[in-house]
């Protein structure tokens, strides 16, 4: 088949034009969505199967988000310069080369490496995805076919663990990351065939000093945290955070001195844009770190298998795919703020229960929490989002989701590494100052680091109290070729 090529400010084809590129970029970002929901069900596997302790291991997981952070900002940037359907294949290659090395690799090291060659890779799938289908969609389309886009935005969460923990129990965790080749395989050809070529676009000198700094900053922080649960007195600790926070800003000084800035950081002299980015972040804390933190307790202290701790986390993800469209219809009427402090306030509840349930054999007392935290994931992270970039200055609005989905990936790489060493720290605690068992000791370390969750997340709905209804006009006006440089 034949591909077209048009300008960005066209919309020449029919849905049944567009459908078998919808299905090559739907694969594409499930199985990316996928993977990285499946590692959370394999990390105490790994930690068994490596030797390895879970400070290590943890960075499969951290170093794939930070990966995915970096290389965001530069997929509107790419796209334009190369054409998107090059970066878009290129980028679905890349992940697929790196799951087949991670199936290879014989050792921690190499799997976190090949990890971050996933994770460049894959963090520009969704934003030059979104780019695409936009500039595809008919005019009168567009809603209903960015809410395609939704299918494994939602199904991936939910069946990422489960796949996982199956593969884990009845074959290897190799499998996890053997799987997407034949599945990338199958994105890459329908895409060759079927993804039209977008007319390129004259783009900004590309910036580099931000392309280093971003993410030394980011992984360097990330490092010493991660290594303060080892002794926060160490030459690697403070190294990773003052090294760290040096080059964070020199990033900020750089970004806001540049006219054409890897992120748009101008955009928090908005008040309200700048509240609403920090409960997303406390938002992510919250969530992320206990989606990290709860199947390691039920394999580690209930002694669960992987498949069955999959199996456990399904409600969760479905009750979450239950509140989005809700939450979605009642943002329009009611805003976002009733909606995250509600959600927040559920999510709260939701790890304060876990921090008096770590020590039950009952699956109920462990799956009710579960239900809630998906409950608040889905009632406040849509009209978070949509808040956020309703209450960018209308200028900068192009340029929000760039900022806000890079930001996500390193809040969840924080929120990742700082848990987890609070979970040794208090672990290492409760054994020298109590007469406990080693058992005993991780369990109590489980319930103090939930416990610190249900604050983060109660501190996000006092905050949330100074979001306020933006202006409607920010949400529109945006030149349709110009919408993908946030994407």
């Amino acid at each position: 088949m034949k591909t077209e090529t048009i300008r960005s400010e066209d919309s020449p084809f029919t849905i049944r034009q567009i459908l078998l590129p919808l299905i090559a970029i739907i694969v594409g970002m499930f199985m990316v969505i996928l993977d990285g929901t499946a590692m959370n069900v394999a990390l105490s596997g790994l930690v068994k199967d490596f030797k390895t302790p879970l400070s290590t291991v943890q960075w499969t997981v951290t170093g794939y988000a930070l990966a995915q952070a970096a290389v965001i900002p530069l997929a509107g940037w790419l796209s334009d310069r190369f054409g998107a359907k090059k970066i878009f294949l290129f980028s679905v290659t890349m992940f697929t080369i790196g799951s087949l090395l991670c199936t290879l690799a014989n050792s921690i090291d190499q799997l976190i490496i090949f990890r971050v060659l996933q994770g460049l890779g894959g963090g520009m799938v969704a934003p030059i995805a979104m780019s695409f289908i936009y500039r595809l969609s008919p005019p009168d389309k567009v809603g209903s076919i960015m809410g395609m886009m939704g299918i494994p935005i939602l199904l991936a969460p939910a069946l990422g663990p489960v796949l996982s923990g199956f593969l884990i129990d009845y074959a290897t965790w190799h499998w996890i990351f053997l799987i997407n080749l034949p599945v990338g395989i199958i994105a890459i050809i329908i895409g060759i065939r079927t993804l039209p070529n977008i007319e390129r676009q004259s783009v900004p000198a590309l910036d580099l000093l931000g392309i280093l700094l971003a993410p030394l900053a980011f992984a360097l922080l990330s490092y010493g945290i991660s290594e303060g649960g080892t002794n926060w007195s160490s030459f690697s600790t403070l190294t990773g955070i003052t090294v760290g926070g040096v080059a964070l800003l020199l990033f900020i000084i750089v970004e806001l001195r540049k006219k054409q800035p890897l992120l748009e950081l101008r955009v928090f002299r908005s008040a309200n844009f700048s509240w609403g980015i920090i409960v997303q972040w406390i938002l992510q804390i919250a969530l992320f770190g206990t989606f990290f933190l709860v199947p390691l307790l039920l394999q580690e202290i209930r002694h669960y298998t992987a498949f069955e701790t999959g199996l456990l986390l399904l409600p969760q993800a479905i009750s979450s795919a239950i509140m989005m469209p809700i939450s979605g219809r009642l943002s329009d009427r009611l805003g976002a703020r009733p909606l995250v402090i509600g959600g927040l306030t559920v999510v709260s509840i939701a790890t304060f229960l876990l921090s008096h349930f770590a020590n039950t054999d009952q699956i109920a007392y462990i799956i009710l929490p579960l239900i809630l935290m998906g409950m608040g994931m889905g009632l406040s992270m849509m009209p978070l989002n949509t808040h956020i970039l309703q209450a960018a200055p209308r200028h900068l609005v192009s340029r929000v989701t760039s900022l806000t989905n890079s930001f996500q990936q390193v809040m969840n790489s924080l929120a990742i590494a700082s848990l987890s060493t609070l979970l040794v720290s208090q672990a290492k605690y409760h054994l020298k100052h109590g007469d406990l068992t080693p058992i005993s000791a991780s369990i109590h370390s489980f319930e103090d680091v939930f416990f610190i969750q249900s604050i983060v997340a109660l501190i996000g709905v006092l905050l949330a109290f100074t979001l306020k209804k933006p202006n409607k006009q920010v949400e529109t006006n945006v030149p349709k070729e110009e919408m993908h440089l946030g994407m």
